[in-house]
């Protein structure tokens, strides 16, 4: 088990002077907070023994009735008996990888793939077998590819897992007609399908694309009320077929024994009493306009040389620099002039990706994200003048600095 190279960036990144471009928290000042504390206060006054107390392994059955009406949103028709109430979408994906995956055994993951879900697969020693992307998604003549070569050494990957919307970290998503024929390679391959999709609600221009489990009954499906509500409650969800449903209520009670019945009501209430789909609305709206803050910064102020995403939705800009570059190597010196990113490599099983990077726009206001890239602009042009005085990629390494020493104790 690793550290995730996100989580070590979070003391960083949350100091005031740092503009963060780095970690992808949903911007919950744009909730109606007040709303909210009405909610909790309804819960408590209205529920409040069930609400404090254990609850169901499958989560609670209202909720999971609610469920299935944000789903139908993005064409998924389910029943409440399909639905497995998870501490946020995170536990599914764990709780599925230990249900399908021994150690050894392969799972194939988009290039670059979700840094959480690389942690699980790596986590239960499952081998992950990158696929390509572009501009539309995931490729399917590199699915094909893939599964051909793993069946030539007698080996059969388990799962793919791919999140179809708004891609994180690539900011891409899978095009339509591309979705049907990627169920179709699996399903002549027997690969199961794991759909994560925390971002599906929040594109920009377009109605929700229908998902890959509204297409197959036989894709497992990981939902989440992190970015449409408040990740705070932990809340997220699996919908799977039933022979999978009963195992992961067995895996979840082994884990936690139940959901948080809390947090469960809260959301409930919250989706009962609120007007949600209207503040989804205003979440778009607050994430267009970061994301356009962000693509004009980009076109400005970035090199010659450097390609990024054109992302229509979610959190992400996925960005590529010119040759000789290591995104990784140069992230101290980032740091240094106060703004944060995510290097590529973090988002690759076989430690690729070091010319590219994340950029999130979810966070800091218009005028923070354009200082942030003034701030790396700066940056990568100090390394790109390094490159071009050393002859190219193989620079001379600069001197380690020595660590600074505690100050001495205060005996006056």
């Amino acid at each position: 088990m690793l550290a995730s190279e996100i989580r070590a960036l979070f003391a960083v990144a949350s100091r005031p002077e740092v503009v963060s471009l780095a970690g992808g928290m949903p911007n919950i000042a744009g909730l109606p907070l007040d709303a909210v504390g009405d909610v909790l206060a309804k819960v408590l006054a209205d529920r409040g023994q069930v609400a404090l107390q254990y609850g169901s392994g499958q989560g609670d059955p209202a909720l999971r009735e609610q469920i299935c009406d944000v789903m139908a949103l993005e064409g998924i028709r389910a029943h409440a008996d399909d639905v497995v109430i998870t501490v946020g979408s995170q536990q599914g994906l764990d709780l599925v990888t230990r249900i399908f995956c021994d150690p050894g055994d392969v799972v194939l993951a988009e290039a670059p793939s979700y840094v959480g879900a690389l942690s699980v697969f790596r986590s239960y020693q499952a081998e992950v077998v990158h696929v390509a992307m572009d501009d539309d998604g995931l490729r399917p003549d590199d699915l094909r590819a893939a599964i051909g070569q793993l069946e030539q050494g007698l080996r059969r990957p388990k799962l793919l897992y791919t999140v179809p919307n708004f891609h994180n970290p690539a900011g891409v998503s899978m095009a339509r007609e591309r979705r049907a024929e990627v169920l179709e390679i699996c399903q002549a391959a027997g690969v199961i399908v794991i759909e994560d999709n925390p971002y599906g609600l929040l594109g920009f221009d377009a109605e929700p694309t229908p998902a890959l489990r509204s297409l197959d009954d036989g894709v497992i499906y990981l939902g989440s009320f992190s970015k449409t509500f408040a990740p705070g409650f932990r809340v997220g969800w699996v919908t799977a077929p039933h022979g999978v449903r009963d195992k992961l209520v067995l895996a979840a009670e082994a884990s936690v024994l139940c959901p948080p019945t809390f947090s469960q009501l809260a959301v409930s209430t919250y989706l009962a009493t609120e007007p949600w789909q209207q503040q989804i609305k205003s979440f778009q709206e607050m994430y267009r306009e970061r994301r356009d803050a962000l693509l004009t910064a980009l076109d400005d102020m970035f090199p010659p040389g450097a390609v990024w995403t054109r992302p229509a939705g979610g959190f992400y800009v996925w960005a590529t620099m010119p040759a000789g570059l290591d995104t990784k190597a140069m992230l101290p010196r980032a740091v240094t002039a106060r703004v944060a990113y995510v290097p590529g490599t973090a988002f690759y099983a076989d430690g690729s990706g070091a010319s590219s990077l994340r950029l999130s726009y979810c966070y800091p206001t218009p005028e923070r994200i354009r200082e942030g890239v003034r701030r790396l602009a700066d940056v990568i042009a100090g390394e790109l003048d390094l490159l071009e005085t050393f002859g190219g990629p193989d620079r001379v390494r600069r001197p380690m600095r020595a660590r600074p020493q505690a100050p001495a104790p205060d005996t006056a």
